[in-house]
């Protein structure tokens, strides 16, 4: 329930208990226990009630429930200089990012991330989906390992499986994506886990035939057969379609008939879709209705899109048109603007966008032209590569601070706080 009428049901309940005596069951809140207490005399019973009404201020639950993320981050490691995981946590929480997406499942990054509060999808890579795929107990193993594990106390909400398989090269992983998705799906369920890790799997614009307008968008032909059924089992799971949403590669590809203030959420004409009646000030939200427009047609409408990836590089080849710092501050900047107001698309409304940008860091041991190695909002030694609005790494001489924010309480955890709170409470009590 949110913050706010949970604390009003409470205060109700902290006089009506003082009067009654005896306190019924409360709280029951997704997988946790139902709170029973025992009566005590009215101070030291105000003071439970007050370390409740600030543990349901400060849960994870209730912020889950009262706000609407639309802004994470991919944390790619391809590359030999990067900050320790440790690090990086710091570095998100400076920069108030709540949502990652990592592309494996790293026990060094998850055990960093204990704590933090940070949400996490982590991936199940591609070359094990053969193996997964063979048998539930594979699956089952996987997930004990690399998620029940390392929960609750490392948020991991979801196991991508796989990346752009459909659409890409290798036809074989096509044929395994879906029973490789449902082992794991299966491996959740048995551990009771299949309401806390979401399922799915991240595509490329690759499994599009057509993109504009958006409204013509559909799937390829030859990707449709793998393609429907997948979307029948994650829709019944109610995961979403993820898509990687590149305007850069777009305009790098056909930079002749691209404009590039179009495809950086610049003042432009924008595009009108004749179909829908809509109009598209930038590519970006064009892509994502496009992919609603698939979905529509394969007879998925409810689906929600979310971005996977989307990013900008900020260095290139000669023959990487738009690739320099300019154009991927201008874009990352707008991006951020954009997802902040959580709005829909003009096609979808009353969706609200949700994006994770490529990349956290440059990635200098990634293959492929120099655009791949320059995605990243950091440089690896944690500062920043360009301005979007967010601080590096830099370390303070500063003492730490004895007044800590309701934010801080928030971002260190709701039980160590709560705990500390009934202490001081107790103590008032025995003075």
């Amino acid at each position: 329930m949110p913050a706010l009428t949970s604390l009003a049901f409470l205060f109700a309940i902290v006089f009506k208990s003082s009067k009654t005596g005896p306190t019924p069951p409360l709280l029951q809140m997704e997988c946790t226990s139902s709170v029973y207490l025992p009566t005590f005399h009215m101070g030291s019973s105000f003071f439970l009630w007050l370390f409740l009404i600030f543990s349901v201020i400060f849960s994870p639950v209730s912020a889950k429930h009262s706000v609407t993320w639309t802004y994470g981050v991919n944390y790619g490691r391809i590359a030999n200089n990067l900050p320790q995981p440790e690090s990086v946590v710091t570095l998100l929480k400076a920069a108030k990012i709540n949502h990652i997406r990592i592309y494996d499942a790293d026990h060094g990054v998850l055990q960093a991330f204990k704590g933090s509060g940070i949400e996490i999808i982590i991936g199940l890579p591609n070359e094990y989906l053969k193996e997964i795929s063979i048998g539930e107990d594979r699956a089952m193993n996987w997930v004990q390992e690399n998620v029940q594990s390392f929960l609750p106390d490392t948020r991991i909400r979801g196991i991508a499986v796989g990346n752009e398989i459909l659409g890409g090269t290798t036809i074989e992983l096509w044929e395994v994506l879906l029973p490789a998705a449902k082992n794991v799906y299966s491996a959740l369920y048995r551990l009771g886990l299949q309401h806390t890790v979401e399922v799915s799997s991240p595509h490329s614009e690759a499994v599009f035939a057509n993109s504009f307008p958006p409204s013509a968008c559909i799937f390829r032909p030859d990707v449709a057969p793998f393609m429907k059924p997948l979307l029948e089992f994650f829709s019944q799971l109610g995961s979403p379609f993820y898509i990687n949403a590149y305007p850069f590669l777009a305009y790098k590809n056909d930079p002749q008939h691209i404009d590039i203030n179009y495809a950086l959420f610049k003042d432009n004409r924008g595009i009108y879709d004749a179909k829908t009646k809509l109009h598209y000030d930038n590519m970006f939200e064009a892509q994502v209705d496009a992919a609603y427009a698939a979905l529509d047609k394969a007879g998925f409408s409810k689906m929600q899109v979310i971005v996977s990836e989307t990013g900008w590089a900020s260095r290139g080849d000669p023959d990487e048109a738009g690739a320099n710092v300019k154009n991927a501050r201008t874009y990352n900047r707008n991006l951020r603007k954009l997802l902040a107001k959580k709005k829909g698309t003009p096609f979808r409304p009353k969706m609200v966008i949700k994006a994770y940008v490529f990349a956290l860091f440059n990635e200098n041991l990634k293959p492929g032209p120099t655009s791949e190695r320059n995605f990243g909002l950091f440089k690896p030694d944690g500062s920043i590569s360009y301005d979007v609005g967010f601080t590096g790494l830099v370390p303070s001489a500063a003492p730490p601070s004895i007044l800590v924010s309701f934010k801080e309480i928030a971002g260190q955890g709701w039980l160590r706080w709560s705990y500390l709170l009934v202490s001081t409470a107790w103590a008032v009590v025995l003075l």
